[in-house]
């Protein structure tokens, strides 16, 4: 697979028709609040926070946490955490913004560590990724319940490897997920991979190399979109149609590093984690389709990262 060489008219206008395609809501509801996860100086842990998407003063929702996803109602945040230190056994958390109470999920095998964050398109289930304490070979992508933790099964099957599980496409019936291939050099052991929901005929999307630990598929199904080498792309989930996000800012707020983007619900916005030129941390910024309308959110003290966009939860 090879990235075009693009003059910047032309990557402009592959961007208009590629991008302007794709709003189309996911779920019914507005564009919800951010989750984020932002590190704390003085532990280097992470924390859960959330934004409003016109900005403001973030809100502490939880205290050592990290890879926050909204459900697809709004109304729950799962995210991954160790509740029951030292042991650390949780597989996953579930915080109910308007109560603030939070309920952890031990690991259902002692044989695979399981870390679970991304939710099936109906809400009834995670998505997780599991590696054998003591056998390789149980590598892969599992799933379990969102209601009590059960029913673990396997999905994918990488031995030695690992598939690390990132969205679900908008009608559950696919999975976007990292896959590392322990037998190809470091600098280029992993892309992006797209599976059925049960795991059959997985094929890669992306060219080994470009990859992220967060993508996002739009709410029409068209495209997924991640970060890698500094800036934000999008594909098609059959590989085809890789595109930078041209980003434009001023030259006050020239970028280093963009990463972690991930879908407004109503499918008009990106939500992503931005190191601006002349500062040292990423904060949470969000920008249209095309690039424009660059709006900071955050102003991170040492680093926010994994922004997920919930939708407004119905009445």
């Amino acid at each position: 697979m090879r990235i075009r060489s693009l003059s910047m008219v032309a990557l402009l206008i592959a961007a208009s028709s590629v991008w302007g395609a794709a709003a189309q809501a996911r779920t019914p509801g507005g564009n919800g609040f951010i989750a984020f996860e932002r590190v704390d100086p003085a532990t280097g842990d992470t924390d859960i926070y959330r934004v409003s998407p016109d900005g403001g003063q973030p809100q502490l929702l939880w205290v050592g946490g990290g890879y926050p996803h909204w459900s697809p109602d709004g109304r729950q945040l799962a995210f991954t955490s160790c509740l029951d230190p030292p042991v650390c056994d949780t597989a996953f958390a579930l915080l109910d913004p308007a109560t603030g109470s939070v309920h952890g999920f031990s690991m259902p095998d002692p044989n695979i560590f399981t870390s679970c964050a991304v939710w099936t398109a109906d809400g009834t289930r995670l998505a997780c990724e599991g590696l054998g304490q003591t056998d390789p070979s149980l590598n892969g992508v599992y799933t379990i319940r969102a209601s009590d933790g059960g029913g673990l099964t396997r999905i994918t099957t990488n031995p030695g490897g690992d598939d690390f599980p990132l969205d679900y496409s908008p009608d559950g019936a696919r999975l976007v997920f990292t896959r590392t291939d322990p037998t190809r050099p470091a600098h280029a052991n992993q892309a992006l991979f797209v599976a059925t929901a049960e795991g059959r005929n997985a094929h890669r999307t992306t060219p080994w190399g470009f990859t992220d630990d967060q993508a996002s598929w739009s709410p029409n199904g068209h495209l997924i979109v991640f970060g890698t080498r500094g800036s934000l792309y999008g594909v098609h989930p059959d590989g085809t149609g890789l595109t930078k996000v041209p980003l434009h800012t001023d030259p006050g707020t020239q970028h280093v590093n963009a990463f972690d983007v991930a879908w407004s619900p109503d499918g008009t916005r990106l939500v992503f984690s931005l190191r601006p030129a002349g500062s040292q941390h990423p904060s949470i910024y969000t920008a249209t389709l095309d690039g424009r309308h660059l709006h900071a959110l955050t102003t991170s003290p040492i680093g926010d990262h994994h922004a997920n966009w919930g939708s407004t939860p119905a009445p």
